[in-house]
């Protein structure tokens, strides 16, 4: 933690309440929600260390006591575009977003943008175009850049692979399957000048410097 410039602490929510199951009873009906160690932990880190740049990974199972900690922290959260589309008013949208947020068009867990859009049920790739307006035309995982970067977000975070606008050959990780994960790389000669000047442009036109 001393020497990120950015620290993203996952699963969050454990640190409001966590679910224990005793190892007398191992099956999750025999668990139990267990207070987590809640702001205090936070106050030591920030005695030792000072104030760190924190991301809460507040995603999943939050309730009220969730986002309680984290605002009492003053930490950012973080929302996934990819999630926005599966309802109306979804807190994914970035019209939605509270300015302390970090956005991600998405996360190692998740497919690339062009991916996520070739697999969607069709009321999400209905619900995607309708809001981004990209009506069919267009790379998608541009218009997924632009709806990040043109949030009100505090910070903004694409995947490499969404600049390049690959398909789901170049995803990250699937959870829960343990072949073939963490495999994909990127070649270095990947990136161009082309790449570089549409996000020196965006990056530009929304103050993001």
């Amino acid at each position: 933690m001393r020497f990120a410039d950015i620290v993203r602490v996952d699963h969050f929510r454990g640190f409001a309440a966590y679910w224990e199951i005793p190892a007398s009873e191992p099956t999750a009906i025999h668990g139990r929600w267990m207070p987590g160690p809640g702001r205090a932990l936070f106050d030591a880190i920030r005695t030792a260390l000072g104030d760190l740049p924190l991301v809460a990974e507040d995603l999943g199972f939050i309730t009220p006591e969730v986002q309680e900690l984290r605002k009492a922290i003053g930490v950012p959260g973080m929302k996934i575009l990819q999630f926005a589309f599966a309802k109306a008013n979804s807190p994914h949208l970035p019209h939605c977003y509270d300015p302390m947020t970090v956005v991600y068009t998405g996360t190692h867990d998740n497919d690339t943008a062009r991916g996520w859009f070739e697999h969607a049920s069709d009321e999400e790739r209905q619900n995607a175009q309708m809001y981004l307006g990209i009506n069919g035309e267009g790379p998608v995982e541009w218009a997924f850049i632009r709806a990040a970067f043109t949030s009100v977000a505090e910070i903004a975070i694409v995947p490499v692979q969404d600049i390049l606008g690959l398909g789901s050959e170049a995803r990250m990780n699937r959870p829960g399957d343990g072949t073939e994960n963490w495999s994909w790389r990127l070649r270095s000669d990947a990136l161009d000048r082309d790449h570089a000047e549409l996000l020196r442009q965006l990056t530009e036109i929304t103050g993001r410097l």
